[in-house]
């Protein structure tokens, strides 16, 4: 039974595919990773103090939950972008990996306005633009790369969660 990274490896079937693969998903990784720390740090102050004081509905997980799933979907998603920017032509890739920054400039945004400047109703909104925006990531990533798209999947899902926790916590408080 191959393995993932031997499907990896038969998506990336030459060295200069590979060796390409592997720079772009050091990058993304980095610029990822830097996009969680910055939303990180804002958010850090909020939780400790703000956060704890509103009201939530029942549905709100554990406060640990959200670190791991965090990491593991900002992992997905420099995983997924690498995959396009090795596998797609320049046109498609120029298209896909700005949807990708948009919506990784949305991410952002939202730990801004939620935790930073603690606009619940404003986040609500933003978080409808950054859903927008990963649908449209995930539309432009499809044609190039399935399991780029399908890396992404898992993020539109939580962030579908995030708008329905974001929505309830604005309409309790």
């Amino acid at each position: 039974m191959p393995t993932t990274k031997d499907r990896l490896m038969q998506a990336l079937p030459d060295h200069s595919a590979r060796r390409s693969f592997c720079l772009a998903l050091i990058g993304f990784l980095v610029l990822t990773f830097a996009v969680a720390a910055v939303g990180g740090a804002v958010t850090a102050s909020s939780v400790q103090t703000w956060y704890p004081t509103l009201n939530k509905p029942a549905f709100n997980p554990p406060d640990w939950i959200f670190g791991p799933v965090w990491t593991a979907l900002y992992a997905m998603m420099a995983m997924s972008a690498a995959l396009v920017w090795a596998g797609a032509r320049p046109p498609a890739r120029r298209t896909a990996i700005t949807w990708f920054l948009i919506q990784l400039a949305l991410n952002l945004g939202w730990s801004l306005l939620f935790f930073g400047l603690q606009q619940v109703a404003l986040a609500f909104g933003w978080l409808v633009l950054l859903w927008l925006a990963i649908a449209m990531t995930i539309r432009s990533f499809w044609p190039v790369s399935r399991p780029a798209g399908l890396l992404l999947v898992p993020y539109l899902a939580w962030v579908s969660f995030a708008g329905l926790l974001n929505f309830h916590i604005w309409r309790l408080n």
